[in-house]
């Protein structure tokens, strides 16, 4: 049932990096319970939302002192709970860290957010795209001499926030069988994005990253490591750095070897790719996938959503699944001995709500009382 089994994660609902967080530990065998408004719980379907899979849905109202209360109870039993709203809003809400950990001081309290926790813009209002401008990313990605280009919210929301926080939690939850004792974790993506560009930090250092974007080694500034119109107007990406791989690409798209040397000459990756891409015109995405594709080359084809999870390679490995008529993609990483349990489509916000509050201890007079005052869904 996955690697993370036995623990028991709340969720405080959310958008983006914060379900992703939930997914990724769900994904791994934690139980993790998503805590919804009382409002959501007027859906009659379940969302159509990859991010919330894998979990039970409670609808609770937050804004009353008995829903409150109904949260904290589930805290008691819990190993951990995530948040991704501004700083101070759970602690207003009478949820906050000082306020679970008073509850369960073995909790640990994940908290999701652009800016972090403090700092001079700790309040203010951002999505990804300004998170990873403040952090340096987003300024080294585009063509050069045009402007940066978004890479989706990938950098900020997913891989610097809730892979982050999902790494942070399960940290938090690894030390605390060795102290006893809970912690806070301040995931920023401001922050993960900052950690994502340690590499350049350091290629920067020895004076191989240049801050004029389109004009690196991994910035599609060389002609060997870039992306290539093919004649039926598709897509293949090439990433032939090493010398051995450079010399393969040589051979296999019929090129001079000795026209296309020094490969790291800056000054002619200008003209070896302006070739390059003729030469790579002139067939169509499939025939170079017959010559390439499998080789050392360091070759793929560029495929949309629908066509990457129709490749063999990714078939081959069950890369994705259709749960629920929802193409999805599947658990990762894998473990050779505790494996992913199967997927669970989104629930129905509230779907649960009975049924959690009972397995966390409420009676059935409590939750009752609770869902005839309409403080949990009923």
């Amino acid at each position: 049932m996955g690697p993370l089994n036995g623990f028991r994660i709340i969720e405080l609902a959310g958008i983006g990096p914060g379900p992703f967080c939930g997914m990724m530990l769900a994904d791994m065998g934690a139980e993790v319970i998503r805590v919804e408004r009382i409002g959501a719980a007027q859906a009659t379907e379940a969302p159509k939302d990859v991010l919330t899979r894998n979990r039970r849905s409670i609808a609770v109202d937050l804004k009353s002192p008995e829903g409150v209360e109904a949260v904290l109870r589930l805290v008691e039993k819990a190993d951990g709970l995530i948040e991704g709203f501004r700083p101070g809003v759970t602690e207003r809400l009478g949820l906050g860290p000082e306020q679970c950990q008073g509850r369960n001081p073995k909790l640990v309290y994940g908290r999701m957010t652009g800016w972090g926790q403090d700092g001079p813009m700790a309040q203010a209002a951002g999505h990804d795209i300004n998170y990873i401008s403040l952090a340096g990313a987003l300024h080294a990605i585009g063509r050069p001499g045009e402007r940066p280009v978004p890479p989706l919210n990938l950098v900020g929301d997913f891989g610097g926030g809730g892979m982050l926080l999902a790494y942070g939690m399960v940290c938090g939850l690894l030390e605390v069988t060795k102290s006893g004792q809970g912690q806070v974790i301040d995931a920023a993506m401001v922050d993960g994005t900052a950690a994502l560009m340690a590499m350049f930090y350091s290629m920067s250092a020895v004076g191989a990253f240049a801050t004029d974007r389109g004009t690196n080694l991994l910035d599609g500034g060389a002609h060997f490591y870039d992306t290539y119109e093919t004649a039926d107007g598709e897509y293949i990406s090439i990433g032939s750095i090493e010398p051995q791989f450079y010399a393969l690409l040589m051979e296999k798209a019929g090129l001079d070897p000795d026209y296309f040397q020094p490969q790291m000459d800056r000054g002619r990756w200008g003209e070896l790719k302006a070739k390059l891409t003729e030469v790579f015109l002139s067939k169509t995405q499939a025939q170079w996938c017959e010559i390439m594709e499998g080789s050392d080359v360091c070759f793929a084809p560029v495929l949309n959503l629908i066509d990457a999870a129709e490749h063999p390679h990714n078939k081959a490995r069950d890369s994705y699944q259709t749960v629920a008529g929802m193409l999805q993609q599947s658990p990762a990483p894998r473990f050779s001995r505790t494996q992913a349990a199967a997927i669970t489509a989104p629930r129905v916000p509230g779907e649960d709500t009975a049924a959690v509050l009972a397995d966390f201890g409420l009676s059935a007079e409590e939750i009752d009382r609770l869902t005839e005052q309409g403080v949990v869904a009923g």
